[in-house]
């Protein structure tokens, strides 16, 4: 089976200071792969160079079997079947919530307008925000802006979806829904890759949990063997840490 991801000996560097140093990971179609740490240690560093808004240092980066790092590579077409949902939501505020959910699967021509408002509206009522199509970014809550940003990434049938700390930006009781959207998404069988703080979403919600910490995966596994039983040092600390064990 070919993996969704693949990426082998990735460095990242901003002069001298390495982010990463020499990640090794792949990710198979319908896997949900969480990455915990601490802050700086790398993880939204790695994520964004998996749709080229970090360029590597070195190292190989395989998405759907397109190499990133090849110049030749088409990166927007490879980013078409990549959805990315940040920690801030990068709504359009002159667009309606509906809008900002079609712009890109019409302008990229994958969609008629009358497709894409079809799709938009299905895509709303999964989120659970059918019923403010017509309203701006303005009106909404964070919470509602973050699943306005997941319905637009699932605008463009992605086979892969990035998060990067989606709920980070988010009041404490905003944060479940969102989650919720994510924890659907992952039973329907979506391939993501998500970086969180949010410790319950990924013993739940994991199939494989990725410990990282200065610049390298130091853990991975199963959340019961990366929770209950991790063996790395930093990885123990952290997570005695955040589980207040």
């Amino acid at each position: 089976m070919t993996a969704k991801v693949s990426v082998k000996d990735l460095h990242k560097a901003y002069g001298d200071n390495e982010v990463l140093k020499g990640i090794n990971l792949e990710v198979q179609e319908n896997e949900v792969v969480v990455m915990i740490g601490p802050s700086g240690s790398g993880k939204s560093t790695f994520l964004r160079t998996l749709n080229k808004l970090e360029e590597p240092s070195s190292g190989e980066i395989l998405i759907n079997g397109f190499n990133l790092v090849d110049k030749n590579t088409d990166i927007n077409k490879v980013r078409e079947n990549v959805g990315m949902v940040f920690q801030h939501f990068n709504l359009f505020p002159h667009l309606s919530v509906l809008e900002n959910v079609t712009l890109a699967p019409v302008e990229l021509g994958k969609l008629s307008k009358e497709e894409a408002k079809t799709l938009g509206m299905q895509l709303l009522a999964q989120v659970g925000l059918a019923e403010k199509a017509d309203a701006k970014p303005t009106q909404l809550s964070g919470g509602q802006k973050q699943r306005v940003a997941i319905a637009r990434a699932l605008a463009m049938k992605p086979s892969i979806m990035l998060f990067d700390e989606p709920t980070s930006a988010l009041d404490p009781e905003m944060v479940g829904d969102v989650l919720q959207v994510m924890r659907d998404l992952a039973e329907e069988g979506m391939t993501m890759i998500v970086v969180t703080h949010e410790m319950g979403f990924a013993k739940q919600v994991a199939d494989r949990v990725v410990f990282f910490a200065d610049g390298y995966i130091r853990e991975q596994g199963t959340p019961e063997e990366v929770f209950n039983n991790p063996q790395d040092p930093r990885a123990q600390d952290f997570l005695n840490k955040v589980l207040n064990v």
